[in-house]
């Protein structure tokens, strides 16, 4: 079974990524989900992003880094928009992670070095019409990670939602992140 830290989204860490957790932790997984807000949460995407601005998306990312410090190596990160950011610098930069899971987000793989490393297998989930996704160049540069990576998959969704995998969230699609959730276990069953 993997071992997986999973990064909550602008809005927080909220009762929906917990139930997504708890449904890795169920499937047998060890699930690691830090607070890298102190417990607060917000009840909009732009307010969430605010506060990540106030606080410094860089110390967001450092949270995350402080918080993965005392676990072993092989992990898979996972990561849910903001969370993507250091998700995907962990599993760029952090060495032996199993894997990297980026849902409804995705970085150029320039941001954290020159190439995504070698061996480390990524999944890219998203809405085909999710404004953040494909309106910000995130579509973009998933599509230049799948092409450039040796084990890196993309998969879209039909839609406009954002957080569509997070169930406390007005957003939530229960069939595509029931999909989600499928392609993800077995993802991990693999690590």
């Amino acid at each position: 079974m993997a071992e997986v830290v999973l990064l909550h989204h602008a809005q927080g860490l909220t009762d929906g990524v917990l139930a997504f957790a708890g449904e890795l932790r169920r499937a047998g997984h060890t699930v690691h989900a830090p607070d890298l807000y102190e417990g607060r949460t917000f009840a909009t995407v732009e307010e969430g992003v605010a506060h990540a601005g106030e606080i410094g998306f860089g110390e967001v990312i450092e949270r995350a880094v402080r918080a993965v410090e005392p676990l072993p190596a092989e992990l898979v990160y996972a990561g849910f928009s903001l969370g993507v950011l250091p998700a995907q610098q962990l599993a760029q930069t952090r060495a032996g992670a199993r894997g990297a899971l980026l849902f409804h987000s995705c970085l150029p793989v320039a941001e954290f070095g020159s190439a995504w490393p070698a061996g480390v297998p990524v999944q890219v989930h998203a809405m085909d019409a999710d404004p953040f996704f494909v309106g910000d160049g995130d579509l973009d540069a998933a599509r230049g990670l799948v092409d450039t990576a040796a084990a890196a998959e993309l998969f879209l969704y039909p839609g406009d939602q954002h957080l569509f995998t997070d169930s406390s969230l007005p957003a939530y699609d229960a069939e595509a992140a029931a999909l989600l959730n499928r392609r993800v276990l077995a993802f991990l069953a693999g690590r």
